[in-house]
């Protein structure tokens, strides 16, 4: 069954290789094209993130190396990966292509210039998430502990979202922020979160927060790190799947999607180390969960509910 994943890390894996690493085949790629492949994944979305320790006036050459390996090298060097520039183009993916989607995470990078995040837009960015766990001029992240919400600098990024029909990602907001995207998104996401209810991470949404989500017609999509599946780190298959009976048993089981957060993560789901290992998770959804039903969870839900999508 055809997976579609709203999250990995694989451009700051590549950029840090500094040209050594092969999208291709290389072993250190948890989303090498190889294992897309293996696992079925139909569409992999990339996320351009930034250290917090790169200097300020470094930040955007760093999104924009990071783009460069995503032409280059995922691109570039692979003529079966498509570009995925607009909604659209989910269904113009043939037999064979695995389509290629920027996202952002954090919008650290464009420091207090929105004409370079509609540079990033322009060159592929179609998700982008406000923060990572840190604070920055547009809101305060999960780890910052002020916890305040959007700054206007903050709104201004949001409405610029909506006009482009970019969805804005609320993974990384702190609680304040999130409630204040809730109010201004038209088009919501988390892309790679779990249920706080089940494991108590600031991470993770709240029953509330979940709901609001499934309200307004956002997606969540489950997120395969341990530390964000349960408090002891050592997780199963089964573990990740409680987060999606969870989040199933508050409405929303039309609007949940998976994030892997391959190569973005330290730990791993027993059977679920890399995306070749896809099939395992679609396996063992369909022992409790309608064919139908899992192929919402796989990609269909995504596809039904995307900007643009025909309802």
């Amino acid at each position: 069954m055809n997976i579609i994943d709203l999250h990995c890390d694989a451009l700051l894996k590549l950029s840090e290789g500094k040209g050594k690493l092969r999208f291709a085949d290389a072993p250190e790629l948890e989303t090498n094209k190889a294992r897309l492949q293996q696992g079925k994944i139909k569409a992999q979305c990339f996320a351009i993130f930034i250290e917090p320790d790169i200097p300020s006036d470094r930040k955007f050459q760093a999104a924009l190396e990071q783009v460069d390996y995503f032409y280059k090298e995922v691109l570039g060097e692979n003529p079966d990966m498509f570009h995925i520039k607009n909604w659209a183009d989910f269904d113009q993916l043939k037999i064979g292509q695995i389509g290629a989607m920027l996202t952002l995470e954090g919008v650290d990078a464009i420091g207090n210039d929105l004409m370079k995040l509609r540079t990033l837009f322009r060159l592929g960015v179609r998700s982008v998430g406000l923060t990572w766990n840190n604070a920055n001029l547009a809101a305060d992240g999960a780890g910052e502990p002020r916890g305040a919400g959007l700054t206007l600098f903050g709104k201004e990024i949001v409405q610029l979202n909506n006009e482009n029909q970019v969805l804005t990602d609320v993974s990384h907001l702190c609680e304040k922020a999130f409630w204040d995207v809730m109010e201004l998104a038209d088009y919501p996401i988390a892309s790679h979160s779990n249920a706080k209810s089940l494991c108590n991470h600031p991470r993770n949404l709240t029953d509330e927060q979940a709901a609001a989500m499934f309200q307004k017609g956002g997606l969540i999509h489950v997120v395969y790190n341990p530390p964000f599946i349960n408090e002891s780190g050592d997780a199963h298959i089964s573990d990740l799947i409680k987060h999606i009976d969870h989040f199933c048993s508050l409405g929303g089981v039309k609007q949940i999607g998976l994030g892997s957060d391959f190569d973005g993560i330290s730990q791993f789901i027993i059977d679920l180390e890399n995306a070749a290992k896809s099939q395992n998770l679609i396996n063992e959804l369909l022992k409790h969960y309608s064919e139908e039903e899992v192929r919402g969870f796989a990609s269909q839900n995504f596809l039904d509910l995307r900007p643009g999508a025909v309802r």
